[in-house]
């Protein structure tokens, strides 16, 4: 997974710890597009340039720090990093993970005689990345964009929110939701097409029940352990804890690293790792997005099937457990990355921002649409042959 010519990755909490030791056209004719690209606050992405800590003493709090900072898609040093020749280095890695936009046709080809399944992830994905965790909201454009896809193929949203809460940002009840990291699963309230197999109706599935009166404990010790915190922002998701930092001041992250850390620390069946620019606090279980998806195809009844290409695109650090899944199925599945700069990921394919991944999903419904007309013309044809001969 790791690329030696990319930047220095984003740091997890487990790495902190060891520190202490082409353009492409798309369907106009369908809908509007382009939509608005998103304003200068999503087009720089915070890069860690920095080198590792020259201090023996630097400590877990430091290497933490250097986290936080490594996920600030704003950063003040993003800028500086973007002038230091970096050009070279984004290049290398778009040749290991290039555009899906510039490969769609190479995509498309994989999926000759297979099912597609559509997964994907909501911030920063479908929709910008913004201050307010609660106002980050989906245009109508991509509604529908996501509505279409989903009239093609089986279509989930897999997303570190609660369940319910993402569910009202979609409003999209012919999608299967995966909220809490893939640990609490529903199926479609309504069938959007007949591509979905009836054993997959009713899907409901919550592996960290038990978790819940912990979890409920745990986000009010937060929520009373970080009023002192400027522009913190305590979430609870159901089965796990978003701790937001966006709005934090940096001269404050290293107090409110510790003070997530200790409170956690009271419970050892819960664990934190880091998004961006939000700490996650879920349950120790062997469990997350990658075994969501696995779980949701096997609803399908695509368990084991090699005529299933599922596609999954994601932004976020938690996003790398489906793509190393996918990694794992060996020309049986694409993952798609969300970034505009260069991380380790183990995505096959990239793009930028929200607009890509619309641009990318009305492809494959033109793409798709014209599959089926074409099927429909030959059919008829051969039709006309066998009525003449």
């Amino acid at each position: 997974m790791a690329q030696t010519s990319v930047v220095v990755p984003e740091v997890g909490m487990a790495a902190a710890a060891a520190a202490a030791t082409t353009a492409c056209p798309c369907p106009g004719s369908l809908f509007p597009y382009p939509p608005p690209r998103a304003g200068p606050g999503m087009t720089v992405r915070r890069k860690c340039l920095r080198a590792a800590q020259a201090e023996l003493g630097a400590g877990l709090l430091n290497g933490l720090v250097e986290s936080m900072r490594a996920s600030s898609p704003t950063h003040a040093r993003a800028a500086a990093a973007l002038a230091a020749g970096v050009d070279e280095e984004h290049a290398a890695w778009m040749a290991k993970h290039p555009s899906a936009l510039g490969k769609f046709e190479e995509i498309v080809a994989a999926s000759k005689g297979k099912q597609i399944v559509m997964f994907l992830d909501y911030d920063g994905t479908l929709s910008p990345i913004v201050n307010d965790p609660d106002a980050a909201f989906m245009s109508e454009t991509m509604r529908m964009a996501v509505r279409s896809v989903a009239k093609q193929f089986p279509t989930a949203i897999v997303s570190g929110r609660c369940r319910d809460k993402v569910f009202e940002f979609v409003k999209l009840a012919e999608l299967y939701y995966a909220g809490s990291h893939g640990m609490d699963i529903k199926g479609p309230a309504k069938s959007s097409s007949g591509h979905a197999k009836s054993k997959a109706k009713g899907v409901l599935f919550q592996p960290a029940s038990e978790f819940l009166p912990m979890i409920e404990q745990v986000t009010q010790r937060l929520v009373e352990e970080t009023r002192h915190v400027a522009g913190a922002k305590v979430e609870n998701n159901k089965f796990c804890v978003s701790v937001h930092f966006r709005c934090v001041d940096e001269k404050s992250w290293a107090s409110l690293a510790e003070t997530v850390k200790c409170v956690v620390r009271e419970y050892p069946k819960l664990r934190v790792s880091q998004g961006r620019m939000v700490f996650e606090v879920r349950p120790s279980i062997k469990w997350d997005k990658g075994k969501a998806l696995e779980f949701l195809l096997e609803s399908l009844g695509f368990a084991d099937c090699s005529n299933v290409l599922p596609v999954y695109i994601g932004d976020d650090r938690t996003d790398e457990d489906a793509f190393r899944m996918l990694r794992q199925r060996t020309g049986q599945g694409v993952g798609i990355l969300v970034s505009k700069h260069p991380k380790e990921t183990s995505a096959s394919f990239s793009l930028q921002e929200p607009a890509e991944v619309m641009e990318f999903l009305l492809r494959l419904v033109e793409w798709k649409q014209l599959a089926k007309a074409r099927l429909r013309l030959r059919r008829r044809a051969a039709g006309a042959d066998a009525a003449s001969a």
